[in-house]
Protein backbone atom coordinates (compact mmCIF):
# COMPACT_ATOMS: atom_id res chain seq x y z
CA UNK A 1 0.00 0.00 0.00
CA UNK A 2 1.31 3.25 -1.18
CA UNK A 3 0.84 6.37 0.92
CA UNK A 4 -1.22 9.29 -0.19
CA UNK A 5 0.89 12.07 -0.72
CA UNK A 6 -0.84 15.83 -1.21
CA UNK A 7 0.93 18.84 -1.60
CA UNK A 8 -1.37 21.63 0.37
CA UNK A 9 0.81 24.80 -0.35
CA UNK A 10 4.37 25.24 -1.29
CA UNK A 11 6.66 23.14 0.46
CA UNK A 12 3.89 21.39 2.96
CA UNK A 13 2.89 17.76 1.65
CA UNK A 14 0.10 16.20 3.62
CA UNK A 15 0.73 12.17 3.56
CA UNK A 16 -2.00 9.85 4.95
CA UNK A 17 -0.22 6.40 5.77
CA UNK A 18 -2.16 3.41 6.59
CA UNK A 19 -4.12 5.23 9.41
CA UNK A 20 -1.93 7.87 10.66
CA UNK A 21 -1.05 11.10 8.94
CA UNK A 22 2.04 12.39 8.86
CA UNK A 23 3.49 16.41 7.40
CA UNK A 24 6.66 16.75 4.75
CA UNK A 25 8.21 20.09 5.05
CA UNK A 26 10.85 21.06 1.91
CA UNK A 27 12.97 24.16 1.61
CA UNK A 28 15.51 24.05 -1.52
CA UNK A 29 17.20 20.06 -0.67
CA UNK A 30 16.51 20.38 3.17
CA UNK A 31 13.24 18.53 5.17
CA UNK A 32 11.38 18.65 8.42
CA UNK A 33 9.30 15.35 8.67
CA UNK A 34 6.58 15.67 11.23
CA UNK A 35 5.62 12.48 12.48
CA UNK A 36 6.57 8.63 10.86
CA UNK A 37 3.72 6.61 11.58
CA UNK A 38 3.30 2.95 12.22
CA UNK A 39 6.77 0.53 12.00
CA UNK A 40 4.54 -1.06 9.44
CA UNK A 41 4.31 2.48 7.70
CA UNK A 42 8.38 2.70 6.87
CA UNK A 43 8.12 2.23 3.61
CA UNK A 44 5.33 4.34 2.82
CA UNK A 45 7.67 6.89 4.43
CA UNK A 46 10.49 6.46 2.88
CA UNK A 47 8.22 6.75 -0.41
CA UNK A 48 6.57 9.59 0.69
CA UNK A 49 9.79 11.23 0.73
CA UNK A 50 11.12 10.02 -2.37
CA UNK A 51 7.61 11.31 -3.95
CA UNK A 52 8.30 14.90 -2.98
CA UNK A 53 11.87 14.53 -4.41
CA UNK A 54 13.73 14.34 -1.08
CA UNK A 55 15.54 11.80 1.13
CA UNK A 56 15.94 10.27 4.21
CA UNK A 57 19.30 11.79 3.93
CA UNK A 58 17.54 14.81 3.45
CA UNK A 59 16.01 15.19 6.52
CA UNK A 60 17.37 17.92 8.51
CA UNK A 61 15.03 16.69 12.28
CA UNK A 62 12.18 14.39 12.93
CA UNK A 63 9.74 16.44 15.14
CA UNK A 64 7.00 14.00 16.65
CA UNK A 65 3.92 15.80 18.26
CA UNK A 66 4.35 12.74 20.65
CA UNK A 67 5.59 9.65 21.49
CA UNK A 68 2.85 7.21 20.41
CA UNK A 69 3.71 4.30 18.38
CA UNK A 70 1.33 5.38 15.72
CA UNK A 71 3.52 8.36 15.29
CA UNK A 72 6.87 7.22 16.47
CA UNK A 73 7.41 4.26 14.26
CA UNK A 74 10.06 4.71 11.93
CA UNK A 75 12.01 7.68 14.37
CA UNK A 76 14.26 5.26 15.55
CA UNK A 77 15.36 3.95 12.41
CA UNK A 78 16.04 7.66 11.16
CA UNK A 79 17.96 8.28 13.86
CA UNK A 80 20.29 5.37 14.04
CA UNK A 81 20.57 4.74 10.22
CA UNK A 82 21.10 8.36 8.93
CA UNK A 83 21.92 10.04 12.36
CA UNK A 84 18.61 12.35 12.28
CA UNK A 85 17.81 14.15 15.32
CA UNK A 86 14.43 13.78 16.81
CA UNK A 87 12.95 16.15 18.47
CA UNK A 88 9.84 16.51 21.05
CA UNK A 89 8.61 18.86 23.91
CA UNK A 90 10.65 18.14 27.04
CA UNK A 91 7.98 16.29 29.20
CA UNK A 92 7.32 13.72 26.01
CA UNK A 93 11.62 13.04 25.98
CA UNK A 94 11.24 10.05 28.60
CA UNK A 95 8.12 9.01 27.00
CA UNK A 96 9.69 8.06 23.61
CA UNK A 97 12.80 6.84 25.49
CA UNK A 98 9.74 3.97 27.12
CA UNK A 99 10.39 4.61 30.73
CA UNK A 100 6.76 4.29 30.87
CA UNK A 101 3.40 4.74 28.61
CA UNK A 102 0.82 6.95 28.43
CA UNK A 103 -1.11 4.96 25.29
CA UNK A 104 -4.44 2.88 25.22
CA UNK A 105 -4.05 -0.67 27.24
CA UNK A 106 -4.66 -3.99 25.05
CA UNK A 107 -7.22 -4.57 27.63
CA UNK A 108 -8.97 -1.48 27.56
CA UNK A 109 -9.08 -1.89 23.49
CA UNK A 110 -10.95 -5.19 23.80
CA UNK A 111 -13.13 -3.65 26.54
CA UNK A 112 -14.21 -1.35 24.02
CA UNK A 113 -14.47 -4.14 20.93
CA UNK A 114 -17.90 -3.61 21.01
CA UNK A 115 -18.00 -0.58 19.24
CA UNK A 116 -18.04 0.37 15.89
CA UNK A 117 -15.00 0.36 14.24
CA UNK A 118 -12.78 -0.65 16.84
CA UNK A 119 -12.37 -4.59 16.17
CA UNK A 120 -10.93 -3.79 12.65
CA UNK A 121 -8.45 -0.63 13.77
CA UNK A 122 -7.43 -3.00 16.50
CA UNK A 123 -6.25 -5.67 13.99
CA UNK A 124 -5.12 -3.16 11.83
CA UNK A 125 -2.88 -1.64 14.39
CA UNK A 126 -1.66 -5.19 15.43
CA UNK A 127 -0.36 -5.84 11.72
CA UNK A 128 1.30 -2.48 11.58
CA UNK A 129 3.25 -2.85 14.86
CA UNK A 130 1.41 -1.38 17.28
CA UNK A 131 2.45 -3.60 20.45
CA UNK A 132 5.64 -2.70 19.59
CA UNK A 133 7.52 -0.14 21.70
CA UNK A 134 10.58 1.15 19.23
CA UNK A 135 11.98 3.38 22.01
CA UNK A 136 13.85 6.37 20.31
CA UNK A 137 17.51 5.42 22.12
CA UNK A 138 18.58 9.59 22.02
CA UNK A 139 15.31 11.97 21.43
CA UNK A 140 15.94 15.65 22.36
CA UNK A 141 13.85 18.11 23.48
CA UNK A 142 13.22 21.21 21.20
CA UNK A 143 16.42 23.38 20.80
CA UNK A 144 14.30 26.45 21.34
CA UNK A 145 12.38 27.42 24.61
CA UNK A 146 9.88 29.81 22.43
CA UNK A 147 9.30 30.28 18.88
CA UNK A 148 9.91 28.88 15.59
CA UNK A 149 12.55 26.39 14.85
CA UNK A 150 15.27 26.85 12.56
CA UNK A 151 14.12 23.92 10.36
CA UNK A 152 12.95 23.98 6.68
CA UNK A 153 9.20 25.30 7.41
CA UNK A 154 10.26 27.34 10.18
CA UNK A 155 7.44 25.13 12.66
CA UNK A 156 6.50 27.05 15.75
CA UNK A 157 5.66 24.06 18.41
CA UNK A 158 2.62 24.67 20.48
CA UNK A 159 2.60 22.22 24.18
CA UNK A 160 -1.11 20.98 23.91
CA UNK A 161 -0.79 18.26 27.10
CA UNK A 162 -3.89 16.07 27.44
CA UNK A 163 -3.56 13.25 24.68
CA UNK A 164 -0.01 12.71 26.74
CA UNK A 165 1.67 14.89 29.18
CA UNK A 166 4.26 16.80 26.36
CA UNK A 167 1.90 16.78 22.98
CA UNK A 168 2.65 19.36 20.67
CA UNK A 169 0.93 20.67 17.77
CA UNK A 170 2.98 22.97 14.99
CA UNK A 171 1.98 25.94 14.07
CA UNK A 172 3.16 27.99 10.52
CA UNK A 173 2.31 31.14 10.94
CA UNK A 174 3.26 32.30 7.12
CA UNK A 175 1.26 29.22 5.65
CA UNK A 176 -1.91 29.63 7.97
CA UNK A 177 -1.69 26.02 8.91
CA UNK A 178 -1.90 24.06 11.95
CA UNK A 179 -0.20 20.43 12.19
CA UNK A 180 -2.24 19.20 14.92
CA UNK A 181 -1.62 15.44 15.83
CA UNK A 182 -3.81 14.25 17.86
CA UNK A 183 -4.93 16.74 19.91
CA UNK A 184 -7.55 17.89 17.06
CA UNK A 185 -8.24 15.60 14.56
CA UNK A 186 -11.01 15.50 11.54
CA UNK A 187 -11.62 11.70 11.75
CA UNK A 188 -10.83 8.01 12.90
CA UNK A 189 -12.14 4.65 12.52
CA UNK A 190 -13.13 3.75 15.38
CA UNK A 191 -15.21 7.21 15.28
CA UNK A 192 -18.45 7.63 14.09
CA UNK A 193 -17.72 11.51 13.72
CA UNK A 194 -17.14 13.47 10.49
CA UNK A 195 -15.22 16.43 10.72
CA UNK A 196 -13.66 18.23 13.69
CA UNK A 197 -12.93 16.16 16.86
CA UNK A 198 -10.91 14.86 19.80
CA UNK A 199 -10.26 11.46 19.60
CA UNK A 200 -12.84 9.05 21.14
CA UNK A 201 -11.68 8.97 25.68
CA UNK A 202 -9.93 5.87 25.87
CA UNK A 203 -7.13 7.29 23.78
CA UNK A 204 -6.23 10.29 25.78
CA UNK A 205 -3.98 10.19 28.94
CA UNK A 206 -5.74 12.75 30.54
CA UNK A 207 -9.34 14.00 29.00
CA UNK A 208 -9.67 17.00 30.62
CA UNK A 209 -6.35 18.73 29.80
CA UNK A 210 -6.65 17.67 25.64
CA UNK A 211 -10.27 19.11 26.14
CA UNK A 212 -8.39 22.39 27.89
CA UNK A 213 -5.83 22.24 24.93
CA UNK A 214 -8.78 23.24 22.31
CA UNK A 215 -8.41 26.33 23.71
CA UNK A 216 -4.61 26.87 23.11
CA UNK A 217 -5.62 25.77 19.36
CA UNK A 218 -8.02 28.42 18.96
CA UNK A 219 -5.56 31.07 19.50
CA UNK A 220 -3.71 30.03 16.57
CA UNK A 221 -4.05 31.99 13.68
CA UNK A 222 -4.59 29.50 10.98
CA UNK A 223 -7.31 28.07 8.50
CA UNK A 224 -5.81 24.79 7.61
CA UNK A 225 -5.86 22.25 9.60
CA UNK A 226 -3.03 19.43 8.82
CA UNK A 227 -4.27 16.80 11.46
CA UNK A 228 -2.84 13.36 12.83
CA UNK A 229 -5.78 11.48 11.82
CA UNK A 230 -8.50 12.34 9.13
CA UNK A 231 -8.64 14.66 6.38
CA UNK A 232 -6.82 18.01 5.63
CA UNK A 233 -9.89 20.24 6.93
CA UNK A 234 -9.75 23.79 5.18
CA UNK A 235 -11.51 26.39 7.12
CA UNK A 236 -10.91 28.52 10.66
CA UNK A 237 -8.96 26.51 12.35
CA UNK A 238 -10.47 28.67 15.38
CA UNK A 239 -13.76 27.38 14.54
CA UNK A 240 -13.18 23.98 13.99
CA UNK A 241 -10.94 23.80 18.05
CA UNK A 242 -14.35 25.20 19.16
CA UNK A 243 -16.71 22.44 17.47
CA UNK A 244 -14.39 19.83 18.66
CA UNK A 245 -14.81 21.66 22.36
CA UNK A 246 -18.85 21.56 21.47
CA UNK A 247 -19.16 17.80 21.19
CA UNK A 248 -16.47 16.96 24.03
CA UNK A 249 -18.98 18.32 26.29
Amino acid sequence: MSADVRQVADGIHLVHGSNTNWVILTEGDAVTLIDTGYPGDRQQVLDSLAAVGSSPEAVAAVLITHAHIDHLGSAEHLRATYGTPVYLHEAEVPHARREFLQQVTVGTILGNAWRPGVLPWMLHALRSGGTKQNPVTAPEAFPVAAGPLDLPGRPVPVHTPGHTDGHTVFHLPDAGMVISGDALVSGHPTSRLQGPQLLPDMFHHERARAVASLEVIEKLDADVLLPGHGPLYQGSVRAAAQRARERAV
